[in-house]
């Protein structure tokens, strides 16, 4: 397969952001490389997995 790819320059006016998600770039241009790296700040203790405490309803 042959690929060629031109380059020419990029101008970019206005970008508008409504939302990121948990995992998201926003890329405008070329790059060489992408470095990834995550932080997670709550200790692991409090995070509950399990069943959910039923909420009271009073009909």
């Amino acid at each position: 397969m042959n690929f060629t790819v031109v380059n020419h320059n990029i101008s970019v006016g206005t970008i508008d952001v409504r939302g990121v998600a948990s995992s998201s770039i926003l890329l405008v241009g070329d790059t060489d490389n992408i470095i990834l790296s995550s932080a997670f700040d709550t200790p692991p203790e409090s995070l509950i997995i399990g069943p959910f405490v039923p909420l009271a309803f009073e009909g």
